[in-house]
C-alpha cells in the first residue's frame, strides 16, 4: 500500500464514523400511567363458598406471574399435557422456524455493512482479423484473466443501518410471535382440560339423574299395575326419562370433540389419544393469584411487544426512505492479471480504483411520496399499538371482574342446587308414600337437574377464567421460550 493510500484510509474511516443515521431514533412508548386495572379499588379477594372449588381467591398486587402458571392447578396430568403440547404442536414448530428465518435474514443483511470481495477467472480463445488495422490475415490466440474485485457502499446517511434496524425489529416481532404461540397454546390446553372436566361432571350428573328417574319410573309402573296411578303418569315418567336421556348424547359429543382438540394441541391424531378425561376434583383452584403491576403489563404481553416491534420497524423505514433521497457513494476496486499464456498469468498486475456518486435529482415525486408513505405507516403502527395496549388492559379488567362474578355465581348456584336437592328428596319421599303428585315430582326433578348442571358449569367457569387472567397478564416462561431459537446454527462465511 503506497503512502497516499495509507493517509486516505484513516480519513475514510473517520468519514464513515461521522456518518449520521437519518430519520427518527426509536424509543419504546411509555407504559400507561394508571394505578390499577379497574375503576376504583382493585378487590383483594373473591367471595367464598363452603364447597371444594369454592375457596376465595386472593389477588397479590405487584407479584409477577409464575413462569409455569398452570402448575398452580396442582395437576400432574395437566402439567404433562402442557409439556407435550409445547414439544409436539406444529404451531410451535412453525413459529420457531419463522424466528430462525428472520434471524438468518438479519445475519444476511448485516453483510451490507462490509465490503464485498469477489474472485473472478476466465479463459477465452479468440480469432481476430487484422483488416481493421490495415493489414491482412487473422490472429488466433488465448486470453486468460484473473482478478479480485472489491465493492463497498459508504453508509454516510445510515440508510443501510436503518434497514438493518428494521430487520432487527422484524426479528423481534417473530420472537414475540413465538412467545404468543406458547402463551396461547398453554391457555388453550388449560381451558380445554377444564372444559373436558366440566363435561365429564355434567355427564356423571346426568347419568345419576337418569338412574333416579329410572327408579321413579319403576315405582310408577308398579303403582299403575296396582291401579294406584293412571296411565298418564306412567307416560309422563317415561317421557321425562327419555327427555333426560336425549340430553346425554350432545354432552358426550362435546366431550369427544374436546378430547380430540386436546390431542391436536399435542400434535397427535385424535385416534392416538388414550388419556382419560380430566375430572374437576383433579384440578385445584389457584387461591393466590399474582397480579402484575400495570406498568409491567406492556412488557409481559407478547401481543403488545409484537405491536411495539412493528412500530419500531415502521420508524426505521422512515430513515430508509429519507436516506434514499440523499447521495449514495460506492467505492470499487480491482486487482488482477491478464496474459495470453498461463505461464505468464501472474507476471504482471493490473488494477483499478474508483468511486461512484449517485444523487437523485428527478424521480417525478416518487422518493418524496415513499417518505410520506413511510410516515403514514408509522402513524398507523402507532395507532395499532395504542389499541393493543387498550385491549390488553381491558382483558385484565374483564378477567378480574369475571373471577369476582364467578365466585358470586357459584355461591348462588350452590345454594340453589342444595335447595333443589332437599326439595327433591322431600317430594320423592312424599310421592313414594302417595302424598305428592307425579307432576310435583317431575318439576322437582327438572329443577334439580338444571341446578346440578349449572353448579358444575359454575365450578368450571372459575377454573377457566383463572386461566384467562393468567393469559391476560402474560407469562414469564412464554417470553423466555421465545429465545430458544438462537439462529446461530448454519452460519457461514459467504
Amino acid at each position: 500500500m503506497n503512502r497516499s493510500l495509507k493517509k486516505a484510509a484513516p480519513l475514510a474511516a473517520a468519514l464513515l464514523a461521522a456518518g449520521c443515521a437519518v430519520g427518527p431514533d426509536f424509543k419504546s412508548p411509555p407504559a400507561p400511567a394508571t394505578p390499577g386495572y379497574l375503576a376504583g379499588d382493585t378487590p383483594q379477594a373473591t367471595s367464598a363458598t363452603p364447597v371444594e372449588g369454592g375457596q376465595a381467591q386472593h389477588f397479590v398486587a405487584g407479584q409477577p406471574v409464575p413462569s409455569r402458571w398452570w402448575t398452580l392447578y396442582q395437576s400432574p396430568q395437566l402439567d404433562a399435557l402442557v409439556d407435550r403440547a409445547f414439544k409436539g404442536s406444529p404451531t410451535v414448530d412453525a413459529a420457531q422456524a419463522a424466528l430462525r428465518e428472520a434471524q438468518q435474514t438479519l445475519k444476511a443483511d448485516k453483510a451490507n455493512l462490509f465490503p464485498f470481495l469477489d474472485a473472478n477467472a476466465s479463459a477465452t480463445r479468440e480469432k481476430t482479423s487484422n483488416t481493421a488495422f490495415g493489414g491482412s490475415g487473422t490472429n488466433l490466440f488465448n486470453l486468460y484473466n484473473a482478478s479480485l474485485d472489491v465493492s463497498y457502499g459508504l453508509d454516510l446517511f445510515g440508510g443501510v443501518r436503518r434497514a438493518l434496524e428494521a430487520q432487527l425489529a422484524q426479528t423481534d416481532y417473530t420472537r414475540f410471535q413465538l412467545a404468543a404461540t406458547y402463551q396461547t397454546l398453554a391457555a388453550n390446553v388449560v381451558t380445554a382440560a377444564v372444559q373436558s372436566a366440566s363435561l365429564q361432571a355434567q355427564i356423571e350428573a346426568t347419568q345419576a339423574i337418569l338412574g333416579a328417574q329410572q327408579s321413579e319410573l319403576d315405582i310408577t309402573e308398579r303403582q299403575f299395575a296396582l291401579g294406584a296411578v293412571s296411565s298418564a303418569e306412567v307416560l309422563s315418567a317415561r317421557s321425562n326419562l327419555a327427555t333426560t336421556r336425549a340430553g346425554l348424547p350432545p354432552l358426550l359429543q362435546q366431550l369427544d370433540q374436546t378430547q380430540n382438540q386436546l390431542a391436536v394441541y399435542e400434535g397427535r391424531l385424535p385416534a392416538e389419544r388414550v388419556e382419560p378425561p380430566f375430572k374437576l376434583a383433579d384440578l385445584k383452584l389457584p387461591e393466590s393469584i399474582p397480579l402484575s403491576l400495570p406498568s409491567e403489563l406492556v412488557r409481559q404481553r407478547p401481543d403488545v411487544q409484537e405491536s411495539e416491534a412493528l412500530l419500531h420497524q415502521a420508524s426505521a423505514q422512515i430513515g430508509v426512505a429519507i436516506a434514499n433521497r440523499l447521495p449514495q457513494i460506492t467505492i470499487n476496486g480491482s486487482y488482477g492479471t491478464q496474459a495470453s499464456h498461463t505461464g505468464d498469468l501472474f507476471s504482471d498486475g493490473i488494477w483499478s480504483l474508483g468511486a461512484n456518486l449517485t444523487q437523485p435529482l428527478f424521480h417525478a415525486g416518487e422518493l418524496a411520496a415513499k417518505q410520506r408513505a413511510a410516515q403514514a405507516a408509522y402513524d398507523q403502527a402507532a395507532a395499532n399499538y395504542r389499541q393493543t395496549v387498550l385491549q390488553a388492559f381491558q382483558d385484565v379488567a374483564d378477567s378480574l371482574r369475571a373471577l369476582q362474578r364467578d365466585a358470586d355465581v357459584l355461591q348462588a348456584q350452590q345454594e340453589a342446587a342444595s335447595t333443589a336437592q332437599q326439595s327433591l328428596q322431600l317430594i320423592d319421599h312424599q310421592y313414594r308414600l302417595g302424598g305428592a303428585s307425579y307432576l310435583s315430582l317431575l318439576n322437582a326433578q327438572r329443577q334439580y337437574q338444571q341446578t346440578q348442571i349449572a353448579y358444575v358449569q359454575a365450578l368450571a367457569a372459575r377454573q377457566a377464567d383463572t386461566a384467562a387472567l393468567f393469559q391476560a397478564l402474560g407469562g414469564g416462561v412464554l417470553n423466555a421460550a421465545s429465545t430458544t431459537a438462537d439462529g446461530d446454527s448454519g452460519a457461514g462465511s459467504q
